[in-house]
């Protein structure tokens, strides 16, 4: 394997300050700084970018996100026993990369970074979700990231991409599409991991558009999705029946037949309704 870098191989680095991956905080290593590289690549050119990383561990996609030519780095981790590691990284890198010991849910990039930032991360499966909510769902919009690069289990890559008609479409996939291209860009199989997780990840690429795609409150889409996709058996005129009491007037108002599922309403019908809903509000 070619060195990236000056710095030890990682599993030197997490025999030396005796690491290994706690479940409690949804941690599983990429070892391999090759692959890292890669990753960091589909982040597009950064040497023009601040980039924000989360849950970095012993500093693998660090190194690559460095080695690729990142203008700056800032790692969130919330494990303790991970600092030295990224000590070690800092010391390498002079004045490109530093750390924050906390949680990423806690933190405001804007206070520590420099636009354009882009996010590149092998999320914590415990918060990956949330987090990528949380950064789709600002108050303002652009918001503050450029693009994000994502690892996340396979199924959850699946969700944020998919398409109607797919068993995999819903909240997650309006909401991805309807402020940003999504797609996935790179899997990755267990054994690429340590420990080796017992499902497949997979590399999202998400790249912000300047504005939502199309006209809708987020605040009522996302109440209309809910209700929407929370009984996603059920027919439109049901599972939505206590959002507006003429409901079925306002669906087939957009041109969507009262009869249908959730799973079959494509974004730009869903932020129709979501409009028509707010009209009558």
């Amino acid at each position: 394997m070619a060195a990236i870098d000056n710095l030890p191989p990682l599993r030197e680095v997490i025999a030396t300050h005796g690491l290994s991956a706690k479940k409690a905080l949804g941690q599983n290593f990429l070892l391999d700084l090759n692959l890292t590289a890669k990753i960091a690549r589909q982040a597009g050119d950064l040497s023009g970018s601040d980039v924000l990383e989360i849950g970095p561990g012993p500093g693998g996609l660090t190194r690559g996100l460095l080695a690729e030519g990142a203008r700056r780095v800032l790692s969130i981790e919330k494990d303790e026993r991970c600092i030295p590691a990224l000590e070690e990284i800092a010391d390498a890198y002079p004045g490109r990369f530093s750390y924050i010991q906390g949680d990423a849910l806690q933190v405001d990039p804007l206070a520590h970074l420099t636009p354009p930032i882009r996010v590149a991360a092998n999320l914590p499966y415990n918060i990956g979700t949330e987090l990528l909510i949380r950064w789709l769902t600002p108050p303002q919009w652009p918001p503050f990231w450029q693009s994000l690069t994502l690892m996340f289990q396979r199924e959850v890559a699946e969700r944020i991409t998919a398409k109607p008609g797919s068993n995999h479409y819903g909240r997650l996939a309006i909401l991805s599409q309807w402020r940003a291209d999504a797609r996935i860009v790179l899997d990755l199989p267990p054994q690429a991991f340590t420990p080796p997780p017992k499902v497949s990840s997979a590399v999202v690429h998400l790249t912000a558009l300047p504005a939502p795609r199309f006209p809708a409150d987020l605040k009522v889409l996302e109440r209309v999705t809910a209700a929407a996709f929370g009984q996603r058996r059920k027919m439109l005129r049901a599972s939505l029946r206590g959002l507006a009491p003429d409901i079925e007037d306002i669906l087939t108002s957009v041109d969507i037949k009262p009869t249908e599922r959730a799973e079959q309403i494509d974004l730009e019908h869903f932020c129709a309704l979501a409009r028509a809903i707010a009209a009558q509000t």
